[in-house]
């Protein structure tokens, strides 16, 4: 994707700045308990204040449904208490108003940038208010504010024109360096330059890897081009397999996703997780993949339980049975010793692969073993071949398991990373202006 970024900005001096980063980090207690996202947000950051920049920052945090009225949409665990008559959908909404400020402010990010970056970064309490107003007045040059949280805004998502000229202010440059929302159409994310309120909008060094690294993979791979898919269910991924399935040489299914293909090759799955509808899809597939001369591995055995463990990473009694054998009382949680060999040669034979989804619940240590295998393959080719992870559980699975530098590229984004592999267009990027 030809599209330009912060180096090719001829002058920064002085230059006000709108960058969109990506500080939804998760929090506990007030406290940050991974700060990956601000990091990878630094050598963005850092190259636009010694340039000079005075710098505005923006983000989200979690999903604040308190600023919503009347168009609020409770969570599941919300909507149970109002079912069972625990609480009312006001009280719930009452009670948010009043806790989310505390609990999704950007406070602490911004005391995290400001040590990171000796102390030029400071905290406007609001993202369009007077507080923000004046700070960005008072910004000099190498120094940068970071907004409050842009979700305490309905605005933000709903792309209103007029929140996106005062988020804009006085900003000459828009920068996007935010790839996990940069599938989402919002105000900081794409509306803000579709409006022509800002005209000169680049990306960030985050978002410009992403593009390098995971599109030109895609749309250039070295081959063999393998592709692996696992998470839960197929109606998440329709788009994705197919598309994938045109752009490699070899297909790998797992997760839950996988016992939808096994009922489509006719075996009975027991309890385990199965997409009805789409059992048809999974049929078409295996035929398109057929007809193109494409690999399509799924597993040959599996382990299962008799239920799911609860809490999930609660001890849990397994046995492993060949795919077509799965008993009627129980369910497939991982890949099983077969399938893990027959994955990891696939892979081991690639100069390039993407991966999207565990092979079974890696967050138990009993039914990681899958994931780990496909995990270990992949750092066992490293430097040998292209590997990419698109985000989501497999790039958390390859944090917690310890393969991390193991990997050419982790997406920074999961939704954003799907998209792509389906060939979308994302809005976020293609609002940025193209190289010339």
């Amino acid at each position: 994707m030809n599209k330009m970024s912060v180096k090719d900005l001829k002058e920064l001096k002085g230059k006000k700045v709108l960058v969109r980063c990506d500080f939804n980090v998760p929090m506990k207690d007030g406290v940050i308990t991974d700060e990956n996202r601000i990091i990878g947000a630094l050598p963005t950051i850092k190259y636009l204040l010694d340039a000079g920049a005075k710098v505005t920052l923006c983000s989200h945090m979690g999903k604040p449904h308190s600023i919503f009225s009347d168009e609020v949409k409770l969570n599941k665990k919300d909507l149970k208490k109002v079912e069972s008559g625990e609480a009312t959908k006001e009280d719930i909404i009452a009670k948010a108003k009043k806790d989310e400020p505390k609990k999704l402010t950007l406070a602490p990010v911004a005391k995290r940038l400001a040590e990171l970056l000796d102390g030029k970064v400071v905290f406007a309490s609001d993202v369009i208010g007077p507080d923000a107003k004046a700070k960005r007045d008072a910004l000099k040059e190498g120094e940068a504010v970071l907004l409050e949280n842009l979700r305490f805004h309905w605005e933000e998502e709903k792309k209103d024109e007029g929140f996106c000229k005062a988020l804009a202010y006085d900003a000459e440059i828009y920068v996007n360096d935010a790839f996990g929302t940069a599938h989402r159409s919002h105000a900081s994310t794409a509306a803000i330059v579709e409006y022509g309120i800002i005209k000169t909008a680049v990306c960030g060094f985050l978002i410009e890897k992403e593009l390098s690294v995971m599109a030109n993979t895609l749309e250039n791979p070295a081959r063999p081009f393998v592709a692996i898919l696992g998470g839960a269910k197929v109606a998440d991924k329709l788009n994705v397999i197919s598309n994938l399935l045109e752009k490699c040489d070899t297909l790998i299914i797992g997760g839950g996703m996988a016992y939808t293909f096994l009922k489509a090759k006719g075996y009975e799955v027991g309890a385990s997780l199965l997409d009805e509808e789409k059992i048809g899809y999974c049929k078409e597939m295996m035929e398109k993949a057929e007809k193109a001369g494409k690999k399509l591995l799924l597993p040959i055995d599996t382990v299962v339980t008799k239920s799911f463990p609860d809490p999930i990473d609660a001890p849990v009694d397994v046995k492993t049975v060949d795919a077509d054998k799965i008993p009627a009382d129980m369910m497939g949680m991982d890949i099983g010793e077969k399938t893990r060999k027959l994955y990891a040669d696939a892979i081991k034979s690639a100069k390039s692969v993407v991966w999207n989804g565990p092979m079974g619940v890696f967050e138990n240590p009993v039914l990681a073993k899958g994931t780990i295998a496909v995990a270990q393959a992949l750092a066992d080719v490293y430097g040998k071949c292209t590997t990419i992870i698109g985000g989501g559980d497999s790039a958390a699975a390859v944090q917690q398991l310890g393969f991390a530098d193991k990997m050419t590229h982790i997406s920074t984004g999961g939704g954003a990373s799907l998209e792509l592999f389906e060939g979308k267009v994302l809005p976020g990027i293609a609002c940025l202006n193209d190289k010339k």
